[in-house]
């Protein structure tokens, strides 16, 4: 199931109709009050936000979504017509796995939705991974620091995860993007940056066991 907060009738009405067209279960809410409510009877696969709404803005809802450890885990794309790169960068800073600027195409939309889900429902290794305090066990999705949980986005496991796979080997933004995101939008190579600056700093000081190779992009261990 897929839920969509939009207070526009017209696009929350397309969206959800095409979503549904195209093998997808989709709900629209035009109020945030009655997402929350939805959100307490059933958990979604994915959250479609606007970011201008009523009562509180989308923003806000992605900030809450990511700080409670029920609904972390949960892909969130951002709908808005705030396109510039300042609101890009805030919504991944607070947890987005992507970020759609209005006027958007439908198929583009389609895209966009299975290439998020695609990540979700990847297959993950049954390897465990030790590098100094940092320790990722993917197929339960845990990640610890000195033995202390930690909270990451769907996107910052993933990338997480492929780092580790490529354990000693330099990746490039281009790889990364193509390998997590799955799909090309405006300001990619800046997308990577916001979320291997926001991981390291959740991961503290196993943070400094990913490396910035000047030019190219990142690796993790020796």
């Amino acid at each position: 199931m897929i839920y969509f907060v939009e207070d526009d009738s017209n696009i929350r009405e397309l969206v959800v109709y095409t979503l549904n067209s195209t093998g997808f279960a989709a709900t629209g809410f035009s109020k945030p009050s009655d997402f929350w409510k939805e959100l307490k009877e059933k958990t979604p696969t994915l959250v479609l936000l606007d970011i201008m709404l009523p009562e509180e803005d989308g923003l806000s809802i992605l900030k809450k979504l990511r700080s409670n450890p029920d609904t972390a885990s949960i892909p969130v794309i951002i709908l808005t017509a705030k396109a510039d790169e300042y609101d890009k960068v805030r919504g991944f800073d607070l947890g987005a796995d992507d970020y759609v600027p209005k006027p958007f195409g439908m198929m583009e939309l389609v895209a966009r939705v299975k290439a998020v889900l695609r990540r979700v429902e990847r297959d993950t290794t049954s390897s465990e991974y030790h590098i100094g305090p940092l320790y990722v066990y993917p197929k339960k999705h845990i990640v610890k620091v000195n033995d202390e949980n930690v909270l990451l986005t769907l996107k910052e496991f993933d990338m997480l995860c492929y780092l580790l796979e490529n354990k000693g080997i330099v990746l490039s933004r281009d790889q990364i993007l193509n390998k997590v995101w799955g799909y090309s939008f405006d300001g990619e190579s800046r997308t990577v940056d916001v979320h291997i600056r926001t991981l390291r700093q959740k991961l503290g000081e196993a943070g400094e066991t990913i490396s910035t190779i000047r030019g190219i992009g990142y690796k993790i261990g020796d």
